[in-house]
């Protein structure tokens, strides 16, 4: 039986207008993913595909303008959805009352939003889900935590907040608790401690504490290793498997290497140009012999170091595959697949619809999706600004 999904995010738009060009930059275009309860989803691809932008977008925690303009976030927490309820609600509720989209030729045009009813209405939704139903760990855990306030004065606060704990000694014991969970060192030490004084690994293990002390639905980790050194990355990485293993919380994790993803995710999602080029379980997407695959998460697979030198799968001639080409602009995106400028595998047959019409994210196998004319023929609903 399908387990019901804690989170799920569909034709998710999240644009920012640049004045010097005007044009819009759509980070997130077209955005559709759900997260299964106890499961762990891995969204993966090069810096700029949107990743982080989804998340912050899910979470109504963008401030730039216009924002998300369209989608739905439907999000089943709390007490009764982990009872087995249903308990859903949209995090973007009434969205579409302070948005209006322009369309001209299929794309989106113009946008006038009423910044300040959709921040009051994005409040309404998000109060006591964020920090409580959906705890998040920020890339930079150094600046993400206070620097006025102690280690141990922030988680108990979160504690105190958004558990029934209430009394300040217990919440503190619980603190250290958690600090002793994810294997910080002299937690009673570190417990009195300013972030400044803390390693960037420590402060990471902090963030986590943290977050997890709030009991929540849902984690977000959005590149939990980024900016430790290796040593410091594997071992975040271990503690993140182990708290998966022994807690079970549902996770959506956004990083750009797909190592962490091998380890920890059951589902993936690749993601380039701010959209989902594929979907599917961990050992379908990852897996460099399994086929069908996208050209572009070959290409992702196929630039990881390996340990075969001459004549390995990941080399030639000794040295790292490259993908060719530049990163696709979001502010000119074009109106076929947003790969296909940097594609090996075009074949004749399908070259006049990779170049004019962007194909829509077709099922391959079960539970298994990709946005590519090799394996679908339908193109891709929906506007974008142009």
């Amino acid at each position: 039986m399908t387990r019901s999904p804690v989170l799920e995010i569909s034709d998710l738009r999240t644009y920012f207008y640049s004045r010097a060009k005007q044009a819009f930059i759509r980070s997130v275009d077209g955005v559709s993913l759900s997260i299964a309860r106890g499961e762990t989803l891995g969204v993966v691809g090069e810096s700029g595909s949107g990743k982080s932008v989804t998340a912050l977008s899910a979470l109504g925690l963008i401030g730039g303008s216009p924002g998300v303009i369209t989608g739905a976030v439907e999000f089943a927490g709390g007490d009764g959805a982990r009872a087995g309820g249903n308990g859903r609600r949209n995090l973007l509720q009434d969205l579409a009352r302070h948005v209006t989209v322009t369309e001209r030729d299929g794309r989106i045009v113009a946008v006038a939003k009423d910044e300040p009813g959709w921040q009051a209405q994005v409040e309404r939704s998000m109060r006591g889900v964020r920090g409580k139903e959906i705890a998040m760990i920020f890339q930079n855990p150094k600046s993400s935590l206070n620097p006025f306030l102690t280690v141990g004065q922030q988680i108990s606060e979160a504690i105190r907040l958004h558990t029934p704990v209430k009394d300040s000694r217990e919440a503190k014991e619980r603190a250290i608790a958690w600090l002793e969970r994810v294997h910080m060192d002299s937690p009673r030490l570190r417990f009195d401690q300013y972030p400044d004084g803390l390693s960037g690994g420590m402060c990471q293990r902090a963030m986590i504490a943290m977050a997890l002390a709030s009991e929540p639905s849902l984690l977000i980790a959005d590149e939990p290793t980024t900016g430790l050194d290796a040593t410091i990355q594997s071992r975040i990485v271990a503690l993140l498997a182990e708290l998966k293993s022994g807690l079970g919380v549902t996770t959506l994790l956004i990083t750009h290497d797909i190592r962490v993803v091998s380890r920890l995710a059951d589902t993936v999602a690749v993601m380039y140009g701010g959209t989902v080029m594929e979907h599917g379980p961990a050992r379908d997407v990852l897996a460099p012999s399994v086929e069908p695959k996208h050209p572009y998460t070959s290409a992702l697979l196929a630039s990881l170091p390996s340990a075969q030198k001459n004549g390995g799968p990941h080399a030639i001639d000794g040295r790292l595959s490259v993908i060719r080409g530049e990163v696709v602009d979001t502010m000119d995106v074009p109106r076929g697949c947003r790969f296909y400028a940097r594609c090996d595998r075009v074949t004749d047959t399908i070259r006049a619809r990779c170049m004019s019409q962007e194909p829509a994210l077709a099922a391959v196998t079960a539970g298994h999706q990709i946005r590519c004319y090799l394996y679908g023929d339908e193109p891709r609903d929906g506007a974008r600004a142009g």
